[in-house]
């Protein structure tokens, strides 16, 4: 959720509509390309010609696909968050401790977008990957997130966002959201019980600067099968909640 441009640029817009579009398709010749994005053929083609003449995207066998150049970016723009250089070790050892899927999230333009994704040895394997962007409502790391965020801008993201429901337990309430947003500002971490993806289980905690910002969260998530009873209610929020403490400190003196 960006602010509004007042001279938007028409071109800007449907190249990286084009990409998306790409990414969205799992690539795509011409004639596929136009009729998603409804545009004419002429000017599809012009546009992935001429992004591939540039390197962002590339063609094998009359399809196009994003181009690895996009990578050279994405790393810039991970690296460049403080958070990902002091989280990361932390969120691997969590990994490797709880043998489960360990995650790192942080908010912009009011979506949830993982910087990190570590595995432990019986981590299961998701389609979210770096650089997925989620809804926050629907999420142990996006609820974390906007528990700890100015009222204001809860209203601003909820209000564009909704509460499209995911699975049959996705939160679709403004009410029933801030009961746990209250649960969370209370107990220090969040719960996620098969809320985005079904037979998926999550415990996420928010990290917090000194001045009480919220930075980002951190989870662990598994199958529902191994994350239950005492293992998802008190031993996982513990080791969550343990590891979002070293992490503060470091954020804090380093």
């Amino acid at each position: 959720m960006g602010n509004t441009a007042r001279n938007r640029i028409g071109s800007v817009r449907t190249a990286f509509d084009i990409v998306e579009s790409l990414q969205d398709l799992d690539g795509a010749g011409v004639s596929e390309l136009a009729s998603h994005l409804d545009v004419p053929k002429s000017t599809a083609h012009n546009y992935l010609s001429t992004l591939e003449e540039m390197g962002y995207l590339t063609k094998e066998d009359g399809q196009y696909h994003v181009g690895v150049r996009f990578l050279g970016l994405g790393a810039y723009v991970r690296n460049r968050r403080k958070i990902y250089e002091i989280a990361k070790p932390e969120v691997e050892r969590l990994a490797e401790e709880t043998t489960e899927l360990a995650n790192l999230l942080v908010e912009e333009h009011g979506t949830g977008t993982y910087l990190q994704r570590a595995q432990g040895s019986r981590a299961v394997q998701v389609e979210a990957h770096v650089g997925t962007s989620v809804p926050l409502h629907c999420t142990a790391l996006g609820k974390c997130i906007l528990a700890h965020l100015p009222e204001s801008r809860v209203d601003s993201i909820l209000e564009e966002a909704g509460f499209e429901p995911v699975t049959p337990n996705t939160v679709t309430s403004r009410e029933e959201l801030e009961e746990q947003l209250e649960r969370i500002r209370e107990c220090g971490y969040a719960l996620d019980d098969e809320e985005r993806i079904e037979g998926l289980r999550c415990v996420a905690a928010p990290i917090l600067s000194n001045d009480d910002r919220v930075l980002g969260s951190i989870s662990v998530s598994g199958p529902s099968n191994r994350i239950q009873g005492d293992r998802f209610r008190e031993t996982l929020p513990n080791k969550v909640l343990e590891t979002v403490n070293v992490i503060e400190l470091n954020v804090t003196y380093s």
